[in-house]
């Protein structure tokens, strides 16, 4: 994964899956996924544990902390 690129945005795309498709299958609006993946949006645990689910992989490689955080 290059630099700056979102690991949902990346997971996403190996699924071939697009944004709406992602949307409707975890519940949230398209651009819910767009803020997500741009990092203007945290989401919730709820919402992010039902991505992870969405997209075959954890929290953690989807939502990773920073050494600062």
């Amino acid at each position: 994964m290059a630099d700056g690129e979102s690991p949902v945005r990346v997971a996403r795309t190996r699924n071939a899956m697009r944004q709406a498709d992602l949307a409707s299958a975890v519940g949230v609006s398209r651009q819910t996924i767009v803020s997500l993946e741009r990092g203007d949006y945290a989401p919730s645990v709820y919402l992010a544990l039902r991505i992870a689910r969405a997209l075959g992989a954890t929290v953690e490689e989807l939502f990773p902390l920073s050494d600062d955080e």
